[in-house]
């Protein structure tokens, strides 16, 4: 596992030449398909994991339920995966200068969404690529009560959650 990436940044994958993922578009909202009862008490966000080819040559790409994992808050609870409403990539031919889009619906406690961390593992033409980790969060991260500043401007879910924060600034700039 290498250091977890920023919610939106491309990931490369060596052993696959051009071929490029990342995770972004983390945003609240509630499934198209309505609510899932086991979701009751939670508050429901949407995750995007897009695959790009960059390569000569198109990959069959699969991006399925067990190959999204979503953690949430401070201790890395699961996060509910809402695999009714979900979107994957099941077998899709990625042709040069293409993508494919997954769209993964989740729900977890509202005070945890300021940590989310997506790890990701696609399999391309039938082979594992590794595992990568993006890290985010929903809303700007507060101190905690009683948490001395520089301990909180330390960890890296504030340093995401600062990076996120300039970046909506400087889209509406």
């Amino acid at each position: 596992m290498y250091e977890p990436n920023v919610l939106g940044d491309w990931q490369e994958y060596d052993e696959r030449a051009g071929l490029r993922v990342r995770v972004h578009r983390l945003e609240p909202g509630e499934p198209p398909r309505g609510r899932d009862d086991a979701a009751e008490g939670l508050t429901y966000f949407s995750v995007r994991v897009t695959a790009e080819n960059r390569g000569e040559r198109p990959f069959c790409i699969h991006l399925e339920d067990g190959q999204i994992d979503v953690r949430t808050g401070p201790d890395g609870e699961s996060a509910f995966i809402d695999w009714r409403s979900s979107q994957f990539i099941e077998g899709f031919d990625v042709y040069p200068l293409r993508r494919a889009t997954a769209v993964l619906y989740a729900a977890a406690p509202e005070a945890s969404l300021t940590h989310v961390d997506v790890q990701v593992q696609v399999r391309v033409d039938e082979e594992w690529a590794g595992r990568r980790l993006w890290a985010g969060g929903i809303g700007v991260q507060e101190l905690p009560a009683g948490a001395s500043a520089g301990a909180c401007r330390d960890s890296l879910a504030h340093q995401v959650s600062v990076f996120l924060q300039e970046q909506a600034e400087e889209g509406t700039a």
